[in-house]
């Protein structure tokens, strides 16, 4: 059976997130059963990473495996029609190597975390966005960050149902900048826990508020105590950008 890679951009508001449950629907869901429409039957799409209910894609990665060979483009347009009315757009189709597999071949994992930072409420954005209309500190926030690069274990910003077998994980960026109201938080590592950026930002937001310094951060993490993680930001500013091979 030919393997094919899909590129795919999605809006996570109106899904439970990427992984199939059984109320609900899911990105996954909705993409299995696009597929089954040209397939002649259902296929699993394995997705690279289980994105949260509300959380966005500009770059997930998936696989799935069809029963005859299509031309990519044409592969792109069928299921980019199926997905229709769903905000879930398949950018590119690349026909890949049966041992190509979207989660475990990946080597990176890159997140986006948006903040609104002014006083008035979001209209384009809403549900894009982290709306903080407090005065926030983001080169404060930047300089936290820094704490946490590197092997650590982050149990202080891991959800409890996170099913990782560890909790030893290498970040490898993790930069804060501002541009006008726009802070973005940017974070990359071969694969994250379950909660961890969303964990991770809340807590550097009590930083950019002034209510935590560089060694309280420093100070969560080495607990190792979820007790001790910052409320956790919420999904709507979170976006999966791209996925490295």
């Amino acid at each position: 059976m030919p393997r094919y890679r899909l590129t795919i951009e999605y809006d996570g508001t109106p899904f439970v997130g990427w992984q199939y449950q059984a109320t609900g629907l899911s990105v996954q869901g909705a993409i299995e059963a696009a597929v089954a429409i040209i397939n002649g039957g259902p296929s699993v799409v394995h997705g690279a990473g289980r994105t949260d209910a509300g959380v966005h894609a500009l770059g997930q990665v998936a696989h799935v495996d069809l029963i005859k060979e299509w031309d990519p483009f044409k592969l792109r347009n069928a299921l980019n029609g199926n997905l229709r009315p769903h905000p879930v757009s398949v950018l590119e189709v690349l026909p890949v190597p049966d041992d190509f597999h979207a989660r475990f071949s990946a080597t990176r994992r890159q997140y986006l975390y948006r903040i609104l930072n002014r006083r008035s409420p979001p209209a384009l954005d809403c549900g894009k966005v982290w709306w903080l209309p407090m005065e926030i500190d983001a080169d404060a926030m930047h300089a936290a960050a820094q704490q946490l690069l590197g092997k650590h274990d982050f149990t202080t910003f891991r959800a409890a149902q996170c099913q990782a077998s560890s909790p030893l994980k290498t970040l490898d960026r993790l930069d804060v900048a501002r541009y006008g109201e726009l802070i973005e938080i940017r974070c990359e590592a071969r694969s994250f826990l379950h909660n961890q950026v969303r964990s991770m930002v809340g807590s550097l937001k009590l930083v950019g508020e002034g209510k935590w310094r560089s060694r309280d951060l420093r100070a969560a993490l080495e607990a190792r105590d979820r007790s001790r993680c910052g409320p956790v930001a919420p999904p709507e500013g979170l976006y999966l950008i791209a996925v490295v091979y």
